[in-house]
């Protein structure tokens, strides 16, 4: 059913990496779930003001907020996809994560309001009219919402939206929410215990959590999230899948809105190749990178002495042996300069943000080991930050 509506309502529905395409499913995505929360919201609100039940109206306000936050995801879909300019080079793809933030606090709001509410209903508690109408609001809130946790979830995995898949899981737990209360609905017709300001304090913390989470998911990208570890091993496995290229270090992934990424690295490829033929090599990936993961990549040349064997092995010993360390170090751009009285070991060492060494301490450490092997070694060790793990 899903790939249908696609389909019919999305235009090119397939090429998902284009940044019109995205649009167009966020905003057919968004103006379903409006239409949705609104019904939900009127009919759960007149039934609950009838029924004098605060956790009713409680579930009928959560979903007037999912509305409102769907109309914040349209806004933020429809900005996200306006082109780059002269002050926003970049794009505006950011949009995206800002009207999350902005639904999150949004959320946060009402959950708070519902909360206070509820502690009033609790300490001044007025009977629930049970009806049949309440039941058969509840029982549909349910339905709809697990029909709507399923759309977006389709929808938000086809295009790898954050914001559908974060609006899917709100469905999934409006499901828990809306089931709570009409439990005790319940409960309190047939059991003749009254929990109706309990059950919407269970939902406005509910809600308050829930906006706490998004506020968190919607911060990271913005504060400069580390990129998925499956996304950096696929990079690295492509870039060293070419012919020529021996390995590839210090890449640094930017994301400046969904389908707007850009990235740099290091290529080490040999001193001794022809350097236009490796050129040519690094156009190759960037082209290849720029056409089939629209992804603007820039490589730097690291030319590697590969004819002297003793580069080479001492490089191998230290990579081997700093994993006494850690076994996440790895070193790259090994030099050796030799000298009457020592031999200058020249050297970059790449380090796990979480590490606890310091620069310092970490260069000294490594420069131990390597003095092990080499005890006229004068190491040169230049210890960089770890932006993106590729192994």
């Amino acid at each position: 059913m899903f790939e249908w509506l696609t389909r019919r309502f999305v235009k090119n529905a397939d090429d998902t990496e284009s940044p019109a395409v995205r649009t167009a499913y966020g905003t057919f995505a968004s103006i379903v779930c409006i239409a949705c929360n609104t019904v939900l919201c009127i009919a759960k609100g007149a039934v609950g003001a009838a029924a004098g039940s605060v956790a009713i109206v409680a579930d009928a306000l959560n979903n007037l907020s999912d509305a409102s936050s769907n109309i914040i995801s349209l806004l933020g879909f429809k900005l996200a996809s306006k082109p780059p300019d002269a002050e926003h080079p970049y794009g505006h793809g950011r949009f995206e994560y800002l009207s999350g933030l902005a639904v999150a606090v949004l959320i946060l709001v009402i959950g708070v309001e519902l909360v206070r509410s509820s502690f009033d209903k609790i300490t001044h508690p007025e009977p629930v009219e049970f009806s049949m109408a309440l039941v058969a609001v509840l029982a549909m809130s349910i339905v709809v919402k697990l029909w709507m946790a399923a759309f977006n979830k389709s929808l938000g995995t086809r295009i790898s939206s954050n914001t559908l898949l974060a609006t899917a899981a709100d469905s999934r737990n409006d499901v828990i929410a809306t089931s709570a209360v009409l439990a005790c609905t319940l409960i309190a017709e047939f059991g003749g215990v009254n929990l109706d300001g309990w059950a919407g304090l269970a939902v406005g913390a509910f809600i308050v959590v829930s906006g706490i989470e998004l506020v968190r998911d919607t911060v990271d990208p913005l504060l400069g999230k580390a990129p998925d570890p499956a996304f950096v091993k696929h990079i690295y496995d492509k870039i060293v899948a070419y012919p020529g290229v021996l390995d590839t270090h210090d890449l640094i992934v930017h994301d400046y809105g969904p389908g707007r990424r850009f990235a740099s690295a290091h290529v080490e490829m040999a001193a001794e190749m022809d350097p236009l033929k490796s050129h040519d090599v690094i156009d190759n990936i960037e082209e290849a990178f720029r056409t089939e993961e629209n992804l603007l990549l820039v490589l730097h040349y690291d030319p590697i002495v590969t004819s002297d064997s003793a580069v080479g092995d001492l490089r191998r010993w230290i990579a081997e042996n700093i994993r006494r360390i850690d076994a996440r170090l790895t070193i790259h751009d090994l030099r050796i300069v030799p000298g009457p009285t020592h031999t200058n070991v020249i050297f970059d060492v790449l380090r796990p943000a979480d590490l606890e060494l310091s620069d310092d301490e970490l260069a000294e450490r490594v420069s131990e080991i390597v003095k092990e092997h080499r005890p006229d070694a004068a190491c040169k060790i230049t210890v960089d930050d770890s932006y993106a793990s590729s192994k």
